[in-house]
């Protein structure tokens, strides 16, 4: 069955929050820190003792859910995708760019930030999160953006194996980047850069 990918825009986030965007953690990455840091780190996958789903739009914090953007931030450049299969949406994409208040675009705009992708469950490794990133890719292209940065975490490992197989490289890890959030403080912030 062939997916098509649509530019949406705000109006289509109560579709876009119908995706399921939960996943089974089974294994983590490890940070091993080398000679103090100054060897650098390494990430060792291994498994957890009890796996457990992750739902990123079921945290305490009620503005991660994607209804919520537009009230905690101006929406009005940034880029959100739908992917369809005949008429049922399987997955999404957003993309923020040039938005002050946005502590993650680092003030440039030449940085664009892969805000969320998901697909469905049940069309995941289908191709269907590739065509979205591609077409995030491309939407940052044309705005002119150098870089895509993307936030993801060490429990999330289909993830990060995903991003490096679609050619982005780790640039920062943050064992402490979650401290203040008691819910996920033992989690690990992975950031990854796409060169445009």
């Amino acid at each position: 069955m062939s997916v098509e990918i649509r530019e949406t825009g705000p109006q289509s986030l109560s579709q876009y929050a119908l995706i399921p965007i939960g996943f089974k953690v089974e294994t983590v990455f490890r940070v091993e820190i080398v000679d103090k840091g100054l060897g650098g780190f390494a990430l060792v996958e291994e498994e957890v003792d009890a796996p457990y789903i992750k739902d990123y739009d079921n945290h305490d914090n009620d503005d991660s859910r994607p209804s919520r953007w537009p009230r905690k931030f101006d929406v009005s450049k940034w880029g959100f995708f739908l992917a369809f299969e005949q008429n049922r949406a399987v997955g999404g994409a957003t993309v923020a760019f040039n938005t002050p208040g946005v502590n993650m675009l680092e003030g440039r705009k030449d940085l664009a930030v892969l805000w969320d992708i998901r697909v469905h469950p049940d069309r995941r490794r289908q191709g269907i999160g590739t065509s979205l990133f591609k077409r995030a890719a491309d939407w940052a292209r044309q705005k002119e953006c150098r870089q895509v940065k993307i936030e993801t975490q060490n429990v999330n490992v289909p993830a990060c194996r995903f991003y490096a197989g679609h050619g982005c490289v780790l640039g920062a890890i943050n064992r402490h980047g979650y401290a203040g959030c008691p819910e996920v403080a033992q989690e690990t912030m992975l950031i990854w850069y796409l060169e445009l």
